[in-house]
């Protein structure tokens, strides 16, 4: 019996199937949050206010499939638009492998466990402010979902 390695380091992001697609995203919630950019300079800011269908709890939609319906500025991911999106997290695996780099130790797929995108720190898990309770964007811009957590990036695998 041969260890074929994982599909995500054999097939480049368009030739995966829907399932291997889906399964990529690691349950962050990182891109469900509120983003703003500035019109004079373009310049990216991130806050930690959360769409109004993410479970800050699980990190999930809770409408996943209607998504677009109930949200119509929500972006579906596609290998195309992958490349061109510049506020992706860094530690978004659509962005890693489209920039030619590997899944971390933390990705579900890599470790067999949901939980280790949350004890990793790459969760926005309690992190989170409301859509409805925010008010002015502008006072929760915050830097940390377009940064690693510390350690997250260097450490290997949990036994």
């Amino acid at each position: 019996m041969t260890n074929s390695p994982p599909f995500w380091r054999e097939k480049p992001l368009t030739a995966m199937t829907r399932a291997e697609w889906e399964s990529l995203c690691d349950g962050c919630g990182r891109c469900c949050l509120h983003k703003l950019r500035d019109e004079d300079t373009n310049r990216l800011a991130y806050t930690n206010v959360a769409c109004r269908l993410l479970d800050g709890e699980s990190c999930q939609c809770k409408d996943y499939a209607n998504r677009k319906t109930r949200v119509p500025d929500c972006v579906k991911l596609t290998p195309k638009r992958v490349v061109a999106i510049d506020w992706l997290p860094p530690t978004c695996a659509y962005r890693l492998l489209a920039e030619g780099k590997d899944l971390p130790w933390w990705h579900p797929l890599v470790s067999g466990r949901a939980e280790t995108v949350h004890e990793a720190g790459i969760s926005v898990r309690g992190r989170t402010v409301a859509e409805r309770d925010a008010e002015d964007f502008q006072d929760h811009v915050v830097a940390w979902p377009g940064r690693w957590p510390p350690g997250a990036k260097d450490r290997r695998r949990a036994g």
